[in-house]
């Protein structure tokens, strides 16, 4: 289990969360989602360490993060990469085994052997030689994650990784990551399409500068909480929908 307990994260004296406590639990795909600006791209980095907490502590199996960061994976947004950066696709999967090497030591034949099979598992090796900067976002997305995989986590964190990529990449790591769950792994996504959130996520978190809800999708995925973190109009159009639907 990953806790978080009573996180208070603020730029400059702003609070963008107050004493946020929310568990996410292994063997489990959990999406949080929330409006833009809602702090769920700050609750990751907190968890990551990536930003500095006012109050509060990240716990992995009753462990600080900061003794447990090998065993996470991150999956950052697009945007924050930069994508002329001169490397190519086999050495950003490369990178993933870097963790797990010795002060001043190379990656060897068993870690470029694991980076092929990761490649392979995403359907990306004709492109192993290619400069990262010059994939289509769907390919991009897949890169990183067959760097996740050879990383061998068991927390994989993914920020936003469907927006602006086609629909056969996001199949294709919602496959890899329903293997990570059925491995026992913790895998957290933030998530932006609310109309896959029941087909995409066991567990689910709702945010709005702060935990709305959180618990099983079945539960926390209705018209009350939508409105609340959202608007009435956004949860009626989802919830009348489905209603027709029916």
């Amino acid at each position: 289990m990953l806790s978080v307990k009573n996180l208070t994260v603020a730029y400059d004296d702003t609070p963008v969360f107050t004493d946020v406590a929310v568990q996410f639990d292994a063997g489990k795909i959990t999406g949080i989602i929330g409006p833009n600006g809602a702090g769920k791209s700050t609750l990751i980095k907190a968890i990551l360490g990536l930003v500095k907490a006012r109050q509060g502590s990240v716990l992995y199996q009753d462990r600080p993060m900061r003794a447990v960061q090998k065993q996470v994976a991150y999956v950052e947004q697009r945007k924050e990469l930069d994508l002329n950066f001169p490397i190519n696709v086999f050495d950003v999967v490369l990178t993933g085994t870097y963790g797990k090497l010795g002060l001043f030591r190379d990656p060897g034949k068993k870690a470029k052997q694991a980076s092929c099979a990761a490649l392979e598992q995403v359907s990306l090796c004709v492109f192993a030689l290619r400069l990262f900067g010059q994939l289509s976002g769907g390919h991009l997305q897949r890169v990183f994650v067959a760097r996740a995989i050879v990383q061998e986590a068991d927390i994989i964190i993914l920020d936003e990784p469907f927006v602006g990529i086609d629909l056969q990449s996001e199949t294709a790591i919602m496959a890899i990551m329903k293997q990570w769950r059925d491995a026992g792994k913790t895998i957290i996504v933030i998530h932006h399409d609310l109309n896959k959130v029941s087909q995409y996520f066991d567990d689910l978190v709702v945010m709005n500068h702060g935990i709305v809800d959180y618990g099983p999708t079945e539960k926390v995925y209705n018209a009350q909480n939508i409105e609340r973190a959202f608007s009435a109009d956004l949860s009626a159009v989802l919830f009348d929908a489905q209603e027709v639907a029916k």
